[in-house]
């Protein structure tokens, strides 16, 4: 049976004028339309194929080498193109729109916004449909990440604490304000770290390595930025947080307490517009 709302690797059984048939296992026979067939990989039957399987207008099974923004199982941030009697539709790459029923909304949502969700494919329907109500799909088992553990994160939204995100498909977690040094939004992808695994279960999150992780690598950072540019660079303690993120991807006290350690170290000299290699 393949699997709907997801990739799969389907076998050509047949040519037709108007597409290939794969085999769809228990689903039967599952038509990849000719605008869809790859001119760059073998297609001749009993070839394999790697496409993503969903449901037509119609509801029959189609499949397609388009890639979709999100799949089954995944959380995503999606823009809302139409609303209805039906519902909300949102745009996750494909002809035809990702539904969000009303019964889903979080909030009301307007033409143009864009909204996080979770795609889910409905027991009874088996229709590909998002929810905009995430908690019941995250784990809620015990994480076992390790502090300092590089996460990938989704942005969800801002609270008065900070930014709620979801770490690796999986868990809530909190970017707390005094870590946010650069424009985050909901629906924006990061990079982050873990800081703290909290004994209520609660999990703190930096855009950072983390302790002595950062120390290392930004130091090095900075020496080798200084080796690459003649010894000098137009950025000290008393520059821009935002010329600091944008040259080192920290915030200025993290940026601060490198150059402070480096020029104890005698490897640097600070100046009010520049620092420079000793």
């Amino acid at each position: 049976m393949a699997l709907v709302g997801r990739y799969n690797a389907l076998q050509v059984v047949k040519h037709t004028d108007f597409g290939l048939y794969l085999d769809g296992g228990a689903d039967g026979e599952i038509l990849l339309p000719n605008r869809y067939i790859p001119k760059d990989i073998p297609s001749e039957d009993e070839d394999w194929l790697n496409v993503f399987v969903y449901l037509d207008s119609e509801d029959k099974l189609l499949a397609t080498t388009e890639k979709p923004k999100v799949q089954v199982g995944e959380f995503a941030s999606l823009k809302v193109v139409e609303i209805n009697s039906i519902g909300v539709f949102l745009d996750w790459g494909l002809p035809k729109d990702l539904l969000l029923p009303y019964s889903e909304e979080k909030r009301q949502m307007k033409a143009g916004e864009y909204c996080v969700v979770h795609v889910y494919l409905d027991k009874r329907t088996r229709r590909i449909t998002a929810t905009a109500r995430l908690d019941r799909y995250l784990d809620k088992l015990p994480p076992a990440y390790q502090v300092g553990q590089e996460v990938d994160l989704l942005v969800v939204e801002e609270t008065d604490m900070g930014f709620k995100a979801i770490i690796d498909n999986a868990h809530w977690g909190l970017i707390h304000k005094n870590e946010v040094f650069k424009f985050l939004r909901s629906g924006k992808q990061e990079k982050g770290y873990i800081k703290e695994l909290r004994s209520d279960g609660k999990i703190a999150l930096s855009l950072q390595p983390v302790g002595a992780q950062l120390a290392s690598s930004l130091n090095a950072q900075i020496l080798e930025k200084l080796r690459a540019n003649q010894g000098t660079l137009p950025v000290s303690d008393k520059s821009d947080p935002k010329v600091i993120s944008d040259l080192f991807g920290v915030s200025k006290g993290n940026f601060k307490k490198a150059i402070g350690a480096l020029y104890k170290d005698g490897q640097i000299v600070i100046h009010a517009d520049r620092i420079e290699l000793a």
